[in-house]
């Protein structure tokens, strides 16, 4: 039977092109629900273009993983090596089958998504919830499996579980080295099509140069490669420096734009407000409600909260509709930390017992050295460690971020306090 084929164009990849089956899930409603999600939360309120949202995300990490997959499958690219620990390989059926499940993956991956993203997730789930577990649980639904089973050939939901998920997430599942490898294609640390997506997005929609890279180039030089922990993902010499590119993109993104610290009081102010309006302040984790929650609802509630003193997170509200965010007055110097490696809490401390507790608020992070190293193939046909050949890559750093905010009005004051009192202030915590 003939398939029919839609396009719809992207910004990012020119066209996104999706079968008939695809399009099943498109239409679906835990699919179109990701319309009303915005990708980086509150960001418009910073940068006003960034209103794009998840829908628009999922369709381009699909549109990718297919690219890639049809790049590392490519018999001139393959190996004899590879192909014995990789018998799928060589089995078109099974080729055919899982290039399905992968795409069906990457357009599924974040139906799990709150309401405004990753902006309120970890405070608002209970102990042991995800969005990563949400999206498990939606690709199980009793409607997603009847689109599974009308696709031909059929396609088992925990197939596409896996590889949305990838075994990080689903700790104590077992992964055979081929879904090892498709997995890592959406969500790998180095290559994975998510990220790649989405700085990219970001980025353009955003309107700044940090999150671009030569992604043809990297996608081009993927290949599987074989290293002493079983096949990966790795790049040809060639690649190199569009790998490094990407991940200095994340890096350049996350300092510039993700952490931008008025983006971040707009994050802390959204919580304030949605663990005073939510019912048992967190969001519920049945698939009804979930799915019946987006950003729209919550953004009426945010309105008529700001208008209304005696609704529950009317304050909050109140500065996310009229602008008036708390200002920075102290952010992380690598001095300070030198002095003392908790330097923000001690200043966070100090404010809050001068001005109060609730005119003061603090914001911490410091990112999990998570591994950017990956085998590289060398021209003469040698597999070795990234790290060997790129400083970049090792020396490469990590996220580090504490700022602390003060209410507008009382700026002016706690800039002259903690100016005459700075030294002291972080000193006196350290010999405490």
């Amino acid at each position: 039977m003939s398939k029919h084929f839609h396009e719809i164009r992207d910004p990012i990849h020119g066209f996104v092109r999706l079968d008939s089956d695809e399009r099943k899930v498109l239409d679906s409603r835990p699919f179109q629900r990701l319309r009303h999600i915005h990708q980086l939360g509150m960001t418009y309120l910073l940068y006003p273009a960034a209103t794009h949202k998840r829908f628009e995300h999922s369709l381009g990490v699909m549109e990718l993983a297919g690219r890639v997959f049809d790049i590392v499958t490519n018999p001139a690219r393959i190996t004899d090596a590879i192909r014995r620990e990789l018998p799928e390989l060589s089995q078109p059926d099974k080729l055919g089958y899982w290039r399905r499940v992968l795409r069906m993956a990457a357009l599924c991956h974040d139906m799990g998504h709150l309401p405004f993203s990753h902006a309120a997730e970890e405070e608002l789930l209970p102990k042991d919830w995800n969005h990563e577990r949400l999206t498990h649980q939606i690709i199980l639904l009793k409607e997603m499996e009847q689109i599974w089973n009308w696709i031909t050939p059929p396609l088992r939901a925990v197939d596409i579980v896996k590889l949305a998920l990838g075994p990080r997430e689903m700790e104590g599942e077992p992964f055979s080295p081929w879904e090892a490898v498709l997995s890592e294609i959406i969500v790998g640390d180095s290559f994975g099509v998510d990220r790649m997506d989405y700085l990219l997005r970001d980025s353009h929609h955003i309107g700044v140069a940090y999150g671009r890279f030569d992604h043809f180039r990297l996608i081009d030089t993927l290949r599987i490669l074989l290293t002493d922990s079983g096949p990966a993902l790795g790049v040809e010499e060639g690649g190199l420096h569009s790998a490094e590119a990407l991940l200095l993109a994340r890096y350049y993104m996350y300092t510039q734009v993700y952490f931008h610290p008025i983006r971040r009081i707009y994050d802390i102010f959204l919580r304030d407000f949605l663990v005073a309006w939510l019912p048992n302040r967190q969001f519920a984790t049945d698939l009804e409600t979930h799915l019946s929650l987006t950003d729209n609802q919550v953004l009426v509630a945010i309105q008529e909260a700001s208008q209304d003193p005696g609704k529950p997170g009317h304050e909050a509200a109140r500065r996310i509709v009229s602008h008036e965010h708390f200002k920075v007055l102290y952010a992380r110097h690598p001095d300070d930390v030198k002095v003392n490696p908790e330097a923000g809490a001690a200043v966070a401390a100090g404010a809050q017992e001068k001005f109060g507790t609730d005119n003061v608020r603090r914001d911490a992070y410091k990112q999990k050295r998570s591994t950017t190293l990956f085998p590289i193939l060398l021209r003469d046909g040698r597999i070795v460690d990234s790290g060997k050949l790129s400083e970049v890559l090792v020396h490469l750093p990590v996220v580090d971020i504490d700022f602390i905010y003060i209410r507008p009005d009382l700026l002016q004051a706690a800039t002259d306090w903690l100016r005459e009192n700075r030294d002291s202030i972080i000193k006196a915590e350290q010999e405490e």
